[in-house]
């Protein structure tokens, strides 16, 4: 059994949209078809970016949960904290903008992590976290 995901948004230009993922975010590039789609390993999952040229940018809104504002729709990944603190710098040298800058959620509990909100060239917003003790994430809240 697989624990993998797979997901497919819609860019305007893949060669763009490329960089941003491989070179900017640090995934690597996989199968593609010339001009239509290009797979991305997004942390170990498969994340196709599908040309459009009838793209339009993905809007956004804003839902209150437990500590703030989250953008949705988003898509996620949970990785570890010398990944996430190492992507921080490269976001900070290619000066990408954050739609939420990190920040600590739940501090001081045992589902304590560290989040932050950022969008590609074309709007897909995504998550991108790091958790204190990753084994909580399937635990039920009673």
């Amino acid at each position: 059994m697989s624990n993998r995901f797979h997901l497919a948004i819609p860019v305007g230009s893949i060669e763009e949209s490329k960089r941003f993922y491989c070179d900017f975010l640090g995934c690597e590039e996989g199968s593609f078809e010339e001009g239509k789609w290009q797979d991305i390993n997004f942390w170990g999952n498969e994340l196709t970016l599908h040309s459009s040229e009838d793209f339009e940018k993905v809007e956004s809104k804003r839902h209150n949960v437990d500590m703030g504002n989250v953008t949705v729709p988003h898509f996620g990944v949970h990785i570890s904290a010398e990944d996430f603190a190492n992507l921080k710098e490269r976001l900070a040298e290619h000066k990408i903008k954050y739609i939420d800058e990190p920040y600590v959620r739940f501090e001081g509990t045992e589902l304590e992590q560290e989040t932050m909100f950022i969008a590609d060239p074309y709007g897909n917003a995504m998550e991108i976290k790091t958790m204190k003790n990753p084994e909580t994430l399937w635990k039920i809240n009673k």
